[in-house]
């Protein structure tokens, strides 16, 4: 997937809301308020995306493009090398992932708002 790809993706989640609140190279997208995705255009496009713990570990070991979360706490996020060596499938089901890790740590009251749309 290229950039625009990408930011077509995540604007098409439910409530998501896309600004740039630190620098010109780095799109952050938000659910609710809540940053799901950081996509950097500088040359060497990426997106940090946040995961479970063991599965962030488990994607670090089997694909040489998923690095632990620049400047974000590794633990939860990954930096995804946006350099065409993962499937479409694949990056869509880490962006999805990311989306509904932040959802359930969501308050409630919000989660059954997004689900009423």
């Amino acid at each position: 997937m290229n950039i625009e790809a990408v930011r077509e993706y995540c604007l098409s989640k439910k409530e998501v809301s896309e600004s740039f609140p630190f620098d010109e190279v780095t799109l952050v997208f938000k659910v609710l308020d809540k940053m799901f995705a950081l996509l950097n255009l500088d040359e060497e496009a990426s997106i940090n995306l946040k995961c479970d713990p063991q599965k962030a570990l488990d994607l670090r070991e089997r694909y040489p493009s998923v690095l632990p979360g620049y400047h974000m706490n590794k633990k939860y996020w990954n930096t995804v090398l946006l350099d065409g060596s993962l499937s479409d499938d694949l990056l869509t089901s880490l962006i999805d992932h990311s989306y509904h890790e932040v959802l359930k740590k969501l308050p409630l009251k919000k989660q059954q708002q997004l689900s009423k749309e």
